[in-house]
């Protein structure tokens, strides 16, 4: 079955007027991982199992973009969701889950953008509760607008990263050098909350897929003995 992100591409298509056509590249490319048939990465796909959930909340043409990372969160966390950010309203699915009572809802943002108050620096998991991380997935500009515009997050608290290390996502790069890639926050994330094995893979993962990525768009052989691809290991 596809996955989250997967399903909101293809509702987006669905309303789109126009084919999408990735910039830079009009290559064929496989349905399930986005990269071009010659640079498939789907052999490495993991699996694995987490009690974490990742909730996406996308800018509009963010599932149609091959180099989403978002993409990949889902490829990996099983109880992963997305929905398309509404500049007025918002989607009722969305409004259920945050209000389900499984889930510890946690916005990811910097904390200079919240309140005080509702700042955490750490995850500090309820009992009852598995953590459910937000994630606002657009470029950053879109992205302060999207926290500012969002009225149903205003009462959840923001977890707020400090990322010891600069990103290593090289297929979009952000204005400022410390801000990480959709995939990277997750990952930070899930080790916060105790999840290692999910968070190495999730890493090891965004290393495969950015290899076979580029290697496809400079015409170039990934290295399948690299950490990452040893990590993962194909399957079977």
């Amino acid at each position: 079955m596809p996955h989250a992100v997967a399903r909101l591409r293809d509702e987006r298509l669905a309303k789109s007027l126009k084919p999408f056509v990735a910039r830079g590249s009009r290559a064929p490319r496989c349905v399930r991982c986005r990269v071009p048939f010659s640079h498939c990465v789907c052999s490495w796909l993991p699996k694995i199992h987490s009690d974490c959930g990742v909730c996406l909340l996308m800018h509009d043409i963010e599932p149609l973009k091959p180099s989403n990372t978002g993409w990949l969160i889902a490829d990996v966390v099983p109880d992963t969701f997305a929905f398309t950010w509404q500049r007025k309203g918002v989607d009722p699915r969305l409004l259920a889950l945050l209000a389900d009572p499984q889930w510890q809802p946690l916005v990811i943002f910097p904390g200079e953008y919240a309140e005080a108050h509702r700042v955490v620096g750490e995850v500090e998991r309820q009992s009852d509760k598995r953590p459910l991380f937000i994630l606002l997935d657009a470029t950053w500009t879109e992205a302060r607008k999207m926290f500012r515009k969002s009225p149903y997050l205003d009462g959840l608290p923001v977890l707020s990263l400090q990322p010891e290390a600069l990103s290593r996502y090289r297929l979009r790069r952000s204005t400022r050098s410390d801000h990480l890639c959709t995939a990277e926050v997750a990952a930070l994330c899930l080790d916060l909350a105790g999840d290692s094995v999910a968070a190495n893979t999730l890493d090891a993962w965004l290393d495969v897929f950015t290899e076979h990525y580029l290697g496809a768009k400079y015409h170039r052989q990934p290295d399948l003995q690299n950490p990452a691809h040893l990590t993962l290991k194909p399957a079977p």
